[in-house]
C-alpha cells in the first residue's frame, strides 16, 4: 500500500484543534508551578519556558501532566499499581479515542530543532501548527491559534534563534508561546517518555503502511523505570520500558486478516534488533538513530480487537528478564 493510498480516506475536517485543547493544561502548569515543584521564566525574547527538571525537581505528576499536554489533550494517561512485572510494581496506562491525531498530530516527537550546539525534537501541539513535517502533508491536518507550546526533551533552555523559528514557523506571537524542558534523566522525562507507548505503537503502524483511518481506539501501557543520573543509560530504560514492557490494544475496522497481520508485525520482536537492552545497542551504533533498525520502536505486545467480527488477536511478549537487567534490578 502506497502512502498516498494510506492517507486518501482520512477526513480531518471535523478533527478538533490540539492547541485549543491544551492550552488550558499549559496554564494550569503554570498557575501550578510551585505546587508541581516547576520553574517558570522567560526568555530573552519573551517566550514562557517551563523547567520540569533541570533546576527544579518536577515529579511524577507533572511528567504526566506534560505527557497529557503533548497529546493535545486528547489523551490520559495515569500512573497506576501493577502486577505484571514483580520488581516494578507501578507503570503508565495511556488511553485516547483519537489516536491518529492525538498521537501522530501532537505527541510524536517529529521537528527537529537546531542552532550551533543547540538540538532538540519538538513534541506537542504546536507541531500542527507549523507543519513543517511531511507527516502533516499526508495527515491532511493543520491547526490554528494564538498560543501554542511545545515540550522539549531537553536540560537547557532553547536559544531565542530557535525560539524566533518556532515563532515564524507556526505565526504564534513569540510571547504567546510556552517551551516545555523535560531532560531524560528527570522523574517528569522519564514519565513523558514512556507515556509515549500508544503513540510509539502508532508511528509503527504508519511504518506499516496499515490504514491509519481503521484505527478507531487504543490504550497502552508500559512499566515505570527508575531514572539513572547517566543520559545513556536513562534513554536506554525508558526506550526499554516500551520495547520490553509496553503492551498496546487497538481497536481496528477492516478484515480478521489485517488485524490479524498487524498483530504479527507490530511488536518490538519482529525488528532485527531486538532482544539486548536499547542503551547497548545505541552505543554499538556509535549513537546514531538512524543506523537501528525502525522497525524496533514498538511495544513488546500487541493486542487487536477487529470491530466487524468481534475476534481478537495477539502478537509479542512481555519480557521481565530484559526489563530487570535494564532497570538495574539487583537480586
Amino acid at each position: 500500500m502506497s502512502e498516498s493510498t494510506q492517507f486518501a480516506a482520512l477526513d480531518t475536517s471535523h478533527w478538533p484543534s490540539v492547541n485549543a485543547l491544551a492550552n488550558p493544561a499549559v496554564a494550569h502548569l503554570i498557575a501550578n508551578a510551585k505546587a508541581l515543584r516547576v520553574g517558570v521564566s522567560k526568555s530573552d525574547n519573551g517566550a514562557t519556558t517551563v523547567d520540569a527538571g533541570i533546576e527544579h525537581a518536577g515529579g511524577l505528576e507533572v511528567g504526566r501532566l506534560i505527557a497529557e499536554i503533548c497529546m493535545g489533550g486528547l489523551g490520559h494517561v495515569n500512573i497506576q499499581t501493577s502486577t505484571t512485572f514483580e520488581h516494578w510494581p507501578w507503570m503508565l496506562s495511556v488511553h485516547s479515542n483519537n489516536p491518529i491525531l492525538s498521537c501522530l498530530g501532537s505527541q510524536y516527537a517529529g521537528w527537529s530543532l537546531a542552532h550551533e550546539k543547540f538540538f532538540s525534537l519538538g513534541s506537542g501541539p504546536a507541531r500542527a501548527i507549523a507543519g513543517r513535517e511531511d507527516l502533516f502533508k499526508e495527515l491532511g491536518y493543520k491547526d490554528r491559534s494564538n498560543a501554542s507550546c511545545l515540550v522539549l526533551e531537553s536540560d537547557e533552555p532553547p536559544p531565542v534563534e530557535v525560539v524566533e523559528k518556532v515563532s515564524r514557523d507556526t505565526g504564534v506571537a513569540i510571547e504567546n508561546l510556552t517551551f516545555i524542558l523535560t531532560p531524560t534523566r528527570s522523574l517528569a522525562g522519564t514519565v513523558q517518555i514512556v507515556s509515549r507507548v500508544l503513540e510509539v505503537a502508532m508511528h509503527k503502524i504508519h511504518a506499516l503502511h496499515f490504514p491509519l483511518d481503521h484505527v478507531v481506539d487504543g490504550m497502552a501501557s508500559a512499566p515505570l523505570p527508575p531514572p539513572a543520573p547517566d543520559f545513556l543509560i536513562g534513554m536506554g530504560r525508558t526506550n526499554d520500558a516500551i520495547l520490553f514492557g509496553g503492551h498496546a490494544h487497538l481497536f481496528v475496522k477492516g478484515s480478521d486478516d489485517a488485524a490479524a497481520k498487524l498483530a504479527k508485525d507490530l511488536p518490538s520482536s519482529s525488528s532485527r534488533d531486538y532482544g539486548r537492552p536499547f542503551a547497548e545497542i545505541f552505543k554499538a551504533v556509535n549513537m546514531d538513530f538512524y543506523k537501528i533498525d525502525p522497525m524496533l520502536f514498538s511495544p513488546a505486545a500487541v493486542t487487536v480487537t477487529a470491530l466487524e467480527s468481534g475476534n481478537t488477536f495477539t502478537g509479542g511478549k512481555l519480557d521481565a528478564a530484559l526489563i530487570d537487567q535494564s532497570f538495574g534490578y539487583q537480586a
